[in-house]
């Protein structure tokens, strides 16, 4: 018998929270690191990296996509944009290059081994991360109702 993938059971509420907790961590990293340092931004990085990449998830999951396909993406955070885009998601033409320029450095995989590698700058992530952040709250915290006067919930 295989062991559930972990997160299988999650809500898109329960995705959103966490990538809202990644975020709410990016930013308060983001207070105390050294300016100037460019090592010292990678955890900040990271989080909001992953925050990113859970947002997406969320606003995927909330469009109906398949969460074992969601995952079958591994980091790959500008596969997720252009899905998440396909479904109605509407970005600003400079994240929505960010998020490609994203995967194609490779940034998420990057942060992780190599702190002093040329990255894109941490403010252009916590940008895109803040944009991300208020459109998928705005579209999932907009469905619920929705959803609940669809069931005859509410």
């Amino acid at each position: 018998m295989d062991a559930a993938y972990p997160g299988d059971t999650a809500s898109v509420h329960d995705i959103l929270k966490l990538a809202s907790h990644y975020r709410t961590a990016a930013t308060l990293l983001g207070e105390c690191s050294p300016r100037g340092k460019p090592p010292s931004h990678a955890p900040r990085r990271f989080l909001a990296l992953h925050s990113i990449e859970l947002y997406l998830n969320a606003f995927l999951l909330a469009k109906g996509r398949d969460p074992k396909m969601i995952r079958g993406l591994q980091h790959d955070i500008g596969e997720r944009s252009r899905w998440a885009k396909e479904a109605g998601l509407i970005f600003r033409k400079r994240t929505e290059e960010h998020l490609a320029t994203l995967s194609s450095n490779r940034e998420y995989l990057v942060t992780r081994y190599d702190p002093a590698a040329t990255l894109s700058q941490v403010n252009r992530v916590m940008a895109t991360l803040e944009e991300l952040s208020q459109k998928v709250r705005k579209v999932v915290e907009g469905a619920a109702p929705l959803q609940q006067r669809a069931s005859g919930k509410g």
